[in-house]
């Protein structure tokens, strides 16, 4: 079938402007699936060949992450959840995630608010979620007495994957490429693209 004749049925691939927020409810709705498949791998482990891609902003407030992972990361990072984490833990009530991993051999533990949390991915399944997270945060959780500036010119840090230290999460941080492009492994929803 053509796109016109979809469209001429009501099955438009695109949601029109409209007074109900689907856009939100759905994001929502996607937020829970990722939230589901980390407290899974917390109560069960990883099996199989699953394991997870997380992007977060690391300037979002509530985060919290070592001093130099952040110098290094200041804007957004990208971790893997595979082989060596330990302590994963999803806390509704707080709204966040929490990790141990290493990082240059480094023990840490993440916590990371779910509204920081850009893209949750396992490309064992080839599977994407993407999310909105507004360029600025909320001033309602900012510190009082902190003000964000960034120096003029100067461009935000590219999101890089950083995570472990065995060879397949080395292998993961060579590839480069699959965890940037996320929009890869997207999953299209009816009646888009498969």
């Amino acid at each position: 079938m053509s796109d016109d004749h979809d469209e001429e049925n009501g099955f438009d691939t695109a949601i029109p402007d409209c007074l109900m927020p689907y856009d939100s409810w759905i994001e929502d709705a996607y937020r829970q699936v990722m939230l589901h498949a980390l407290e899974h791998a917390a109560a069960h482990g990883l099996s199989g060949d699953h394991h997870f891609y997380l992007t977060f902003r690391t300037d979002w407030p509530g985060v919290e992450m070592p001093d130099h992972l952040r110098a290094q990361y200041p804007h957004e990072i990208t971790i893997v959840i595979q082989h060596q984490f330990w302590g994963l833990k999803v806390d509704r009530a707080q709204q966040t995630i929490s990790v141990g991993l290493s990082f240059g051999g480094i023990p840490s533990t993440l916590v990371i608010p779910v509204s920081a949390v850009s893209a949750f991915a396992d490309p064992h399944i080839r599977l994407t979620l993407r999310f909105t997270v507004p360029e600025h945060a909320p001033m309602a959780t900012m510190p009082e007495n902190v003000v964000q500036v960034q120096p003029a010119g100067e461009a935000p840090a590219e999101s890089q994957p950083a995570a472990g230290t065995d060879e397949e999460e080395e292998t993961d941080r060579n590839e480069s490429s699959q965890v940037v492009s996320l929009a890869a492994f997207r999953k299209r929803g009816p009646g888009g693209p498969g």
